[in-house]
Order: structure tokens, then sequence, then C-alpha cells
């Protein structure tokens, strides 16, 4: 009998024009690989991934604005930096890695998205903060741009009105996920009770009866 061939599934995302000549880098279906109960969840942190891409974008010109209102030029070079860096970064760092742990049930990607996710929240966090030379337009920096420019304070309190939403959907997320994560797969630490050795047979007396913490990774 001939076996049946499996459709390889192309990949479509990023979308690219036709006559680019490069092609889309990964697989992305909600509705095909991820389980009915998590898309609407999944597709959440894709939108809040399009929106701090957004919000990088409005920093750029509220930088260029602070740049023409008598700011430095560094703030504005790294606003280009973080747009360019963080964009597809945020795309691959940690909602890839979320979208895999919704469709294979997986610890280690689940524990990937938390660890790079957190990092990205106090990044965003820092970014609404605005501390001077960060490349961020944050309540700080727009606010204290008052008494130089009132049109590009303005502008600037566009990012950091975005980047406060970032964080505070960021923290949403979290709390959303979180309990997903130990009942879907157990990566938290646990205690596991293992036959050790008894006291005779046994010839490290520090494993004699010992209940050891491991991680259970499944």
């Amino acid at each position: 009998p001939l076996c049946p061939v499996l459709a390889e599934k192309e990949n479509n995302f990023p979308p690219l024009p036709s006559f680019i000549p490069l092609k889309p880098c990964f697989y992305q279906n909600f509705s095909d690989e991820i389980p009915i109960e998590h898309q609407v969840l999944v597709k959440r942190i894709y939108r809040l991934w399009l929106f701090y891409c957004a919000t990088l974008g409005v920093n750029l010109v509220a930088c260029l604005a602070w740049w023409i209102g008598g700011g430095s030029g560094a703030n504005f070079g790294l606003a280009l930096v973080w747009l360019l860096l963080f964009s597809p970064c945020g795309y691959v760092c940690w909602f890839r890695p979320a979208y895999k742990a919704f469709r294979a049930d997986s610890s280690f990607n689940f524990m990937t998205f938390f660890f790079i996710f957190g990092a990205q929240f106090v990044l965003t966090i820092i970014q609404a903060i605005g501390f001077s030379g960060w490349g961020a337009c944050g309540w700080l920096a727009a606010i204290g741009f008052f008494k130089e420019s009132v049109g590009a304070a303005v502008v600037m309190l566009l990012p950091a009105i975005m980047f406060t939403m970032s964080a505070a959907m960021m923290a949403i997320v979290i709390m959303k996920v979180s309990p997903l994560g130990p009942k879907t797969s157990s990566f938290f630490p646990c205690i596991l009770s293992l036959d050790l050795p008894g006291p005779g047979d046994s010839p490290y007396p520090r494993f004699r009866n010992k209940r050891l913490s491991v991680w259970e990774v499944t």
C-alpha cells in the first residue's frame, strides 16, 4: 500500500511582496495550530507585539522632534536602533516561544517566554519612565522638555502614553499566561520521591533516604 504524503506547510510570515527575492521565515496559522481555548490569548500576544512595534515607530518620530527642538541627537540614534532591533527580536524571542508553547504544550518554550518577556516588560517600564539618554520619549523626558519646546514635548507625550499602555498590557499577559504554564506543562520546581538505597546499601551517607528537589520538565 502507498503511504499518504503529507503536504508541507509553506512559511507565510512575514508576508512579503512577490517581487522581493526573499521568502517568509515562519509558518503562522492560529486556527490551524493553536488549540481553540488558547487562540484568543495567543492572538492578543501577537497584537501586543504589533502595538509595541508601532510604539517604537512613534518613539522614533518623537525623538526626531526632540532632536529638532534642541535635544540630543543620540536619542534619535538609539530610538532607531530600538526599532530595528526589538521589532524582529520581539517576534522571534518572545512571541514565537509563546506561540510554540501553546501549539505543542512545550515547557521549554513556556520558560523561554517568561524569561525573555519578563525582561521585555522591565525594559518597557524603563522606556515609559523616560530616562535621559535611553532613546525613549517617556514621561520624564516629555514633561521635562516642555520648558524647551512645547510642540516637541506634546509629540513626545504620545510614545510615553503608548509605552505605558504596552507595559500595562504586558503585565496583563503575564497574569493570563502564568496559570496556564504549570497547568498545561509542569515546569516549576517540584519534590519527587526517589527510591534511594537504604542506610546499609549506599556508600554515600548524604544521599541516604533523601527527597531531592528537581525540575520536572515534560
